[in-house]
């Protein structure tokens, strides 16, 4: 974590406290704004964007993945933008700056979502100085004791088997089936759970029987808490799913294709709770409506209706020991029970 010393408004120092990394001026010095833009060594690297509303708030997460440096400055609410920004930030090549001005907020942004802003950009006030070089040594502590892992990318789709472990049922509420502007083929569905450290691989209606017709667009998703994994490889609750959003097909192989919804048709039915133990050995679930015409991909590739399952049969599921916050990937350490 870098701190910057915020002289915008402050006579310049000659001498900086050793805590400050660098300097956010206006006078062409180190990181020097000229309106919103932001310079250094007079090469445009960021932008400052003041979060006062929703409007404001878009505009920052527009910038995400087009520059190096965003800083922010924000008024009411400041966490929660903080961490859907850190979220969005990771691994777009786009750093994080904020300006701080009470001590109170510093652990806050410091530490948020277990990683922290990139910068916390303070007046050179005494107060403030000596908190932010505790949050900058903890976080130096933090990162030498950190073994991450770079984020899986969702060029290809990873599947396992996950055992089942337990088919019990799971009462009655809203299903939503998600119906598509294309078709699906056999071997293929979308990738849906309760957690998102396993995601079980829900096959499409396309197989017809005696009794009804197939529905070659339309995965039988299941109740309203449930994640599905989209397109650009965020997850979205299945209850913020609207007409025009693109999820991702995957098949029995791993291969995956973008599909737009054309609309959601929810109606209550009766569910049955499966849970399976993933790679992490993590206990997860999936809850499905009732029907011998709901179908999961099972371990062998072959399409098996809910009804049909078993304790120890096993099922597709795609891993992740990563958790979501706003749909983005983040790692961090988040349980779902």
């Amino acid at each position: 974590m870098q701190v910057w010393c915020d002289l915008r408004t402050t006579p310049s120092i000659e001498e900086l406290h050793p805590v400050f990394d660098s300097k956010l001026t206006v006078n062409g010095e180190q990181f020097s704004l000229n309106g919103n833009a932001i310079s250094y060594d007079s090469e445009l690297v960021g932008e400052l964007v003041a979060i006062r509303d929703s409007n404001s708030y878009n505009q920052a997460r527009a910038l995400i993945g087009l520059v190096k440096w965003l800083v922010v400055e924000l008024t009411d609410w400041k966490m929660i933008p903080i961490e859907n920004l850190i979220a969005e930030c990771e691994d777009s090549g786009t750093m994080l700056g904020v300006v701080v001005n009470h001590t109170e907020d510093v652990n806050g942004i410091a530490f948020a979502l277990e990683r922290g802003a990139d910068a916390i950009i303070i007046k050179p006030e005494d107060s403030l100085i000596e908190v932010c070089m505790i949050a900058k040594s903890q976080r130096m502590e933090n990162q030498s004791k950190s073994n991450a892992v770079p984020i899986e990318t969702n060029d290809s789709i990873k599947l396992t088997k996950g055992k089942i472990v337990n088919i019990e049922g799971g009462g009655i509420g809203e299903r939503y089936c998600i119906d598509l502007t294309c078709l699906i083929f056999l071997g293929e569905g979308m990738l849906i759970g309760s957690s998102a450290s396993s995601l079980a691989l829900v096959h499409g209606e396309v197989i017809s029987s005696q009794y009804v017709p197939s529905r070659p667009f339309r995965v039988n998703a299941g109740p309203p808490h449930s994640y599905v994994l989209m397109a650009d490889g965020k997850t979205k609750y299945i209850a913020e799913l609207t007409s025009g959003d693109e999820v991702m097909l995957v098949s029995d192989h791993g291969e995956s294709r973008a599909a737009t919804i054309g609309r959601l048709k929810i109606e209550k039915r009766p569910f049955l709770r499966i849970s399976w133990e993933n790679d992490y050995q993590i206990s997860n679930s999936i809850y499905l409506q009732q029907a011998e015409t709901v179908r999961v991909v099972a371990g062998e590739g072959q399409v098996v209706s809910v009804t049909d399952l078993t304790v120890g049969d096993s099922i597709l599921c795609h891993n992740s020991q990563y958790s979501r916050h706003i749909g983005n990937q983040v790692s961090i350490s988040s349980k779902e029970v």
